[in-house]
């Protein structure tokens, strides 16, 4: 199933796509009260019921056609929790960039990423082109945390996966080279684009081993898979939740393959009317135009 944010008539809610593509069910007409996604997970309780899906291709819908799609999680209640030179290529086009990293390092990568406002599917991406000269793109498997997770075991890491999305952790390397951290060029307004919804977990194998591709105004930039990450899944949940608290609705951005923008020499980066489009099979394509 997907679970989607949308608008519908100048309205936005919370539904649920099923075995018909064409149709969206509200979640109201499920039974359910949660007025935004990360409210809806939490009415879950961290799980899709197995009988859902038969009720939403019963229960009558709107057509998808109709629908305007918003991000999943438009105004995420925590920052995005995200890994670092997370795939092996990509360690070693960042080593060999000019932008100033150190990712010799054995330690899995974390950093924090400040959303105010999720960038929607076909939303704009802001250039901030008066302080940014170096705008790059990094389509991600997000991982979307189903219930609070506290001390989790390796093996029950997937007990807490309600599902996943595309996030393109969108990067100004110029004032990450310049701050010496990453939190400040990866937070900026809008650099954050989120989508097309929430695929449940069932729809992939446990752990995820799915093409990811970016393309830059059509042209492939980034091809891979998610089973050459460095650190899977369950890894990060039992490692993060040692020391954390994940709350429910907690997105994990899980890292970026090789060909992005900074690996290439010179850089080849964003600019005002490139079109970026992120896929990832069986979760579907973000697609987004930088202004």
């Amino acid at each position: 199933m997907k679970l989607l944010t949308y608008a519908y008539k100048n309205q936005t809610q919370v539904g649920i796509i099923g075995s018909d593509d064409g149709k969206v069910v509200p979640i109201g007409t499920l039974g359910y009260q949660a007025a935004d996604m990360t409210a809806f997970i939490r009415e879950l309780g961290g799980k899709v019921p197995a009988a859902l899906l038969g009720k939403v291709d019963a229960a009558p819908g709107v057509p998808f056609a109709d629908c305007k799609l918003l991000a999943p999680i438009k105004y995420p209640e925590q920052d995005v929790l995200c890994l670092g030179v997370n795939y092996l290529e990509h360690r070693d086009e960042t080593v060999k960039s000019d932008v100033v990293y150190d990712a010799s390092g054995t330690n899995t990568i974390y950093f924090g990423k400040r959303v105010v406002s999720a960038v929607d599917p076909f939303g704009e991406i802001d250039s901030h082109s008066d302080i940014v000269d170096s705008l790059d793109y990094e389509v991600e498997l997000a991982v979307i945390i189903g219930r609070d997770a506290k001390n989790v075991p390796l093996e029950s890491a997937r007990d807490y996966v309600l599902g996943y999305t595309i996030l393109n952790d969108v990067s100004a390397r110029n004032l990450q080279s310049r701050h010496q951290q990453w939190y400040f060029g990866k937070s900026l307004d809008d650099f954050t684009p989120m989508g097309p919804w929430i695929v449940t977990e069932d729809e992939l194998p446990w752990l995820p081993k799915v093409g990811i591709r970016a393309y830059l105004n059509g042209e492939l930039r980034q091809n891979s898979n998610t089973e050459l990450m460095i650190t899977n899944i369950d890894v990060v949940i039992h490692e993060l939740t040692r020391g954390m608290t994940l709350k429910a609705g907690t997105v994990i951005a899980m890292g970026t393959p090789s060909g992005v923008g900074m690996g290439f020499n010179p850089g080849k980066y964003m600019h005002p009317g490139d079109v970026i489009r992120c896929e990832i099979d069986g979760i579907g394509v973000l697609e987004n135009t930088v202004k």
